[in-house]
């Protein structure tokens, strides 16, 4: 979650320093600028390091904030195909990876036996 979320941020950064680094598409339904896309990924990215952070230090509230955090950026990868698809497409994939991860954790603290 800390990587994904270092990663989403510096993809923002990207998008807000300049117009380059990203190439024009053509017109679809869910068109934003650059610049849009540059702060949702950035704000996106920084409260994913915070989780991740948190998740790093056993906190009971950063599983379910990763969850939903992990699910909002898998939407806005979706969203932003068209502007970087091999990228977006991997970070879809760590995304599904992440939500699987933290859906899956079960705490040695829970007092559940091993199969």
């Amino acid at each position: 979650m800390l990587c994904q979320g270092v990663v989403a941020a510096l993809q923002g950064v990207a998008a807000l320093a300049d117009g380059d680094v990203y190439g024009t598409v053509g017109d679809y339904l869910y068109r934003f600028s650059l610049t849009s896309w540059g702060w949702i990924h950035l704000v996106i990215g920084l409260c994913a390091v915070i989780t991740g952070a948190g998740l790093l230090k056993g906190a009971g509230w950063a599983r379910v904030t990763g969850i939903v955090l992990a699910s909002l950026t898998l939407f806005a990868q979706f969203l932003f195909l068209p502007y970087a698809p091999v990228w977006s497409v991997l970070m879809i994939g760590l995304d599904i990876f992440v939500i699987w991860a933290l859906v899956a954790y079960r705490s040695q603290a829970a007092g559940v036996a091993p199969r």
